[in-house]
């Protein structure tokens, strides 16, 4: 008896060992929990998910109703402001539009715009003309000619205001990105580029990364400053247009606690609701970095940081009566590193952000999208971080390697060469097949098949509601999902409730309605973890039958 359970268990070993050795069913389960490929870090990984048991479960209300999620979700970084040739930016965003994305994360720099003066938007800086004097040129033209190709390639703009100019300063040497020393200097440039692309750009993101050196300058992080600086900012935008959506200032992910280099992301948020800022912004903004483990990783500590981190601030949203507020990752992507022609020790930052061979950036970013349909409902767009530089003379930052493709540098027709994480993410946006997962979901939102006409209804969720002429059709992945909506002619909401899967959850085609109704929201339930749970239990008593029956058997055949 002895003898069989140990031979037993090493065989046990030895099947795990060639199981991890090849990828196979436990290697692929591990993955799914961890996010680590190799098998030391797999097994460190799983336990610590199991100790996400051991912790208190977070608050992230995913049947809430969250306004500001109807659109494509996919968007990508870009430093259009950077270059000269407009034939070069036409290129860049024909390929942008091709791979699916929707939206562009563009700053708007402070400094590139007022920049002479207080009120004066013109740039005098640097001679063009080669005579010896400075030419004065209208700054808005760089940016008008951003909104127009913007416009014409069907791309819509998150536009991140920051980065001030020398004059906001009393000393205008100590250059950095602090804030101004007058609030009311940036709370004014703001309010001129709103005005300016009034019912062009809706959305603006104020400011970056305010609780880590250096975006808020050389100075000690300043919760209830930045809160301040929202706050007017707001004040002065929604006046301008109350339809503008303002976004939060990204949350960079850092569990740091010296004030200086950096405050703990969660202490910070905090923070910024007790000072108020939770009046201040429709969308809360976050870094979203794969960092040091894949897309995968269920852990949730909140002394490390993963692609999982904002789950924690959904939490602290929830908790702050922020449930309708969606987070939108202004920049997720994985450091492509590993394969870069230059050896690590010249790479500056190179242990910085976590080091993936292109290919696996590459197969990381849809695992990500995928699992950010799926599992946090509170997600918005996701910006892919980023989509190219100018020039390769920053490939010896770490930085550099996030590109998405590189440029082929021919003035006559500029042209970019696609990385494998280019091919990889268009792919899946275009291909995919658009899935209402649990969660509480607009009739607006993306993936609704059937064309809707927007209606304004006081006694929708939020306001407006969907009219659809011939019912309406969509795919859904659950248990079951309920519909509020009412007829055409009629005020009066119903409820009517449409089972997906008798099982586990599935995936199905719903068409409701035949005719012309109105739709407010599809709450999507998935109640197939606990059936998983209660068929796992019904496997591990049967497990125990059999092995009480094996052992009493071994007994009586020992006798």
């Amino acid at each position: 008896m002895r003898r069989l359970i140990v031979l037993l268990f090493f065989l046990a070993i030895v099947l795990l060992g060639l199981d991890m050795h090849f990828r196979g069913l436990a290697w692929g389960f591990i993955w799914s929990q961890t996010g680590e490929e190799a098998p030391l870090p797999q097994a460190r990984g799983l336990v610590e998910v199991a100790g996400n048991l051991l912790r208190h479960p977070l608050d992230t209300a995913p049947l809430a109703a969250i306004d500001h999620k109807a659109d494509v979700p996919y968007g990508v970084n870009t430093f259009l402001q950077l270059e000269v040739e407009a034939d070069k930016i036409d290129a860049m965003l024909r390929m942008i539009h091709a791979a699916g994305f929707r939206w562009l994360r563009q700053e708007f720099p402070w400094e590139d715009i007022e920049t002479d003066g207080r009120g004066q938007f013109t740039d005098s800086r640097l001679d063009r003309d080669g005579d010896g004097a400075r030419d004065t040129i209208d700054a808005w033209l760089k940016y008008d000619q951003i909104v127009d190709l913007s416009e014409r390639h069907g791309l819509r703009l998150l536009v991140r205001l920051s980065n001030p100019p020398r004059w906001s300063r009393a000393d205008p040497e100590e250059l950095d990105l602090a804030p101004p020393d007058d609030l009311q200097d940036f709370v004014n440039f703001a309010a001129a580029v709103a005005s300016r692309y009034r019912g062009r750009v809706s959305h603006y993101q104020i400011w970056n990364e305010p609780n880590i050196y250096p975006e808020w300058g050389d100075n000690p992080v300043d919760p209830a400053g930045y809160a301040q600086m929202l706050c007017r900012t707001y004040a002065a935008l929604k006046a301008i247009d109350p339809t503008i959506v303002v976004v939060s200032g990204a949350i960079a992910q850092t569990i740091a606690l010296d004030g200086y280099w950096g405050m703990s992301d969660l202490v910070y948020l905090q923070a910024l609701y007790d000072h108020g800022a939770g009046a201040c912004f429709d969308v809360l903004s976050a870094q979203g970095y794969g960092l040091r483990s894949g897309p995968t990783d269920q852990r949730l500590r909140a002394t490390s940081v993963n692609v999982a981190r904002h789950s924690y601030y959904r939490d602290i949203m929830v908790r702050n009566g922020d449930a309708h507020k969606p987070i939108w990752l202004s920049e997720v992507a994985w450091n492509a590193t590993l394969d870069a022609d230059l050896p690590p020790e010249q790479i500056v930052g190179y242990a910085n952000f976590g080091n993936v061979t292109q290919a696996q950036a590459a197969r990381y970013m849809p695992l990500f999208y995928e699992r950010a349909q799926q599992d946090w409902a509170w997600v918005g767009n996701t910006m892919y971080w980023f989509f190219t530089r100018p020039d390769p003379f920053e490939a010896g930052q770490a930085f550099y390697y996030f590109r998405m493709v590189e440029p082929d540098y021919q003035p006559e027709k500029p042209t970019f060469t696609p990385l494998p994480i280019y091919e990889s993410v268009a792919d899946y946006i275009n291909n995919q097949q658009p899935t209402l997962y649990r969660g509480r979901h607009q009739a607006e939102t993306w993936q609704i098949a059937a064309d809707g006409e927007a209606l304004a209804d006081e006694s929708a969720r939020f306001g407006r509601a969907q009219m659809f002429a011939e019912g309406i059709a969509f795919r859904a992945h659950g248990t079951s999902l309920t519909i509020r909506w009412r007829e055409a002619d009629d005020s009066g909401w119903r409820v009517s409730r449409v089972p997906i899967s008798a099982g586990l959850a599935g995936t199905q085609s719903i068409h409701f309605g035949e005719g012309s109704l109105v739709v407010d929201e599809i709450v999507v339930f998935d109640r197939g973890g606990s059936r998983l749970l209660a068929w796992l239990a019904l496997g591990f008593a049967l497990g125990l039958v059999a092995l009480a029956w094996l052992v009493a058997a071994l007994r009586g055949r020992a006798r």
